[in-house]
């Protein structure tokens, strides 16, 4: 963040502007649930008021199987609505999970549309919510005590995980699009993802009601208010499944992970990271699009992947059933560029044969201006890559050398498997005590054009102009095939309309390569 008196420029306010219409788009355009005709004659369908932390009223849905009855129990399974999504979101996938045997809860989180209370943001008040709900299903339906789930789509994901580190009756977990770390997805590289921070923001004002410590946060967050980073850090933190890692593998929950490569809310690595350090049974999935984009087509009960295989995670976890889920190797990815599903044993295995590609020679760049290469527009980008194989691109012949530093490799005589993180380590010297930095991986073909691979933003603060120090950034991680004959090309400029830039006017970068501490960067690439 940088210093308080630094004012956003009018393109920063302009993007705020236009998140903010799209949080409206967001908010009061929901999935519409497809049930189909004659639904309610197999599967129960109630609308209910449930006791949430406080006595707040959680405006919630339960569906329970055909025939429910008598002393017989079913498994159970929880689902909180996604940020600023109507409790009808998932009534498609409840139906037919009850229809499949399981009693299905739904409910508005907190805040939001005819749910009681405030937005808390994953907060206190939302995890003892989550184990309210899950007593009320004990007390008011045939649910197992024994066999408690919960699930959710972004929002929803990350309050299940909360909830499987502060309630030991939940046995198995399906989160996808979620967080398992919320600093490290909207303030990554201590730089504010800005479309995401205001479509959240606004969507937040159009379809709840924001608490005052929101509000708080949010203006502090987007105004660039330095002086209350360390309180806004601590607030992400107590809302970070990561925080309480060592409670959600004592309780031993059945934890599956499900995201996009091209998560603009919650980017891929910190669900990577995530995965990896839990001890319990779990799988990763990964798939191409942006932000709940994989899952949203069985959100209108269409057939889509990302939702098989959480049926199949809560039929092997909760009933027992003996489908093979927990034979088969964890980590499930699809590339961007081929349609078929590769299997890892874990996550560093995905990109195990790295290859270093020395950054040589010195670059220096103005600050403060678009060159052109960016990472494109939050929600509707990666959707374009996802649907139609349209990455954000950039003519990297035609990029100003005097805002954006480049660096390419020779023409590859292969097709090169880029899978997992993409590793930049350089020195960089700054002309000011502060600075942004965006890094690009790109695809270029023999004409020069670059289709965006990945990317990600670095801020730094506290710094001696003039003095060079070392950075060390992460790329967002993906899976992309790059044909045989193209080139990959990295590119540094400084601003980008997706984040918030900390460059003084008239500020410059220097790119260095020391011989003691030589530059690159580092690309994982699938063994053969």
């Amino acid at each position: 963040m940088v210093h308080p008196h630094k004012a956003l420029r009018t393109s920063t306010t302009a993007t705020v502007s236009a998140a903010l219409v799209a949080g409206a788009a967001f908010g009061l355009v929901p999935a519409a649930p497809a049930v189909a005709a004659g639904t309610r004659d197999t599967a129960g369908i109630r609308f209910v008021d449930i006791r949430g932390d406080g006595g707040t009223v959680l405006k919630a849905n339960v569906v329970t199987p055909a025939g429910a009855g008598g002393s017989r129990t079913y498994p159970v399974i929880v689902l909180p609505t996604s940020w600023a999504t109507p409790q009808v979101e998932y009534l498609a996938q409840a139906v037919e999970l009850a229809e499949s045997g399981y009693v299905v809860v739904s409910y508005n989180a907190r805040g939001f549309w005819q749910s009681g209370g405030q937005i808390e943001v994953a907060g206190p008040p939302d995890i003892a919510d989550a184990s309210r709900v899950i007593d009320w299903a004990l007390a008011h339906t045939p649910a197992d005590p024994s066999r408690v789930g919960m699930a959710g789509v972004s929002y929803g994901a990350g309050i299940s995980l909360l909830a499987a580190a502060h309630d030991k009756r939940v046995r198995a977990v399906a989160a996808l699009s979620g967080w398992g770390d919320l600093i490290a997805s909207i303030y990554s590289g201590r730089t504010q993802h800005l479309q995401a921070a205001a479509l959240l923001g606004g969507a937040g004002f159009l379809t709840g009601r924001p608490s005052p410590e929101l509000q708080q946060v949010l203006k502090d967050f987007l105004g660039s208010n330095l002086a209350k980073e360390g309180e806004m850090i601590a607030w992400g933190r107590k809302r970070s499944p990561a925080t309480y890692l060592d409670r959600i593998n004592d309780n031993g929950a059945a934890i599956m992970l499900g995201n996009a490569w091209g998560d603009t809310i919650f980017p891929p690595n910190q669900y990577a990271d995530f995965y990896e350090r839990l001890t319990g049974p779990k799988r990763l999935e990964f798939r191409p699009g942006d932000h709940a984009t994989a899952e949203a087509t069985g959100l209108l009960g269409l057939p889509n992947d990302t939702w098989t295989s959480a049926h199949r995670w809560f039929d092997h976890h909760l009933k027992g059933t003996a489908n093979g889920v927990d034979r088969e190797q964890p980590v499930r990815v699809k590339s961007r560029s081929s349609g078929g599903y590769e299997t890892y044993p874990d996550w560093k295995s995905v990109g195990a044969d790295a290859r270093k590609v020395a950054l040589g020679g010195t670059r220096t760049i103005r600050a403060n201006v678009d060159s052109g290469a960016n990472g494109g527009i939050l929600m509707l980008s990666n959707a374009l890559d996802q649907f139609l194989g349209l990455p954000p691109v950039a003519s990297i012949p035609l990029l100003p050398r005097s805002y954006a530093a480049v660096w390419q490799t020779e023409r590859g005589a292969a097709a090169q498997r880029i899978r997992g993180t993409v590793k930049l380590h350089t020195t960089v010297t700054g002309t000011k005590e502060s600075g942004t930095l965006v890094a690009y991986l790109y695809d270029v073909g023999p004409l020069g054009l670059g289709k965006l691979v990945s990317n990600a933003p670095h801020t730094f603060h506290g710094q001696t102009p003039g003095r060079p120090f070392t950075v060390d950034l992460e790329l967002f991680s993906t899976a992309y095939d790059v044909p045989a004959g193209h080139r990959l090309a990295l590119v540094v400029d400084t601003v980008d309309p997706l984040y918030i830039e900390h460059n003084p006017s008239g500020a410059q970068l220097t790119f260095s390569s020391p011989a003691a501490d030589p530059s690159y960067v580092s690309v994982p690439l699938r063994e053969e």
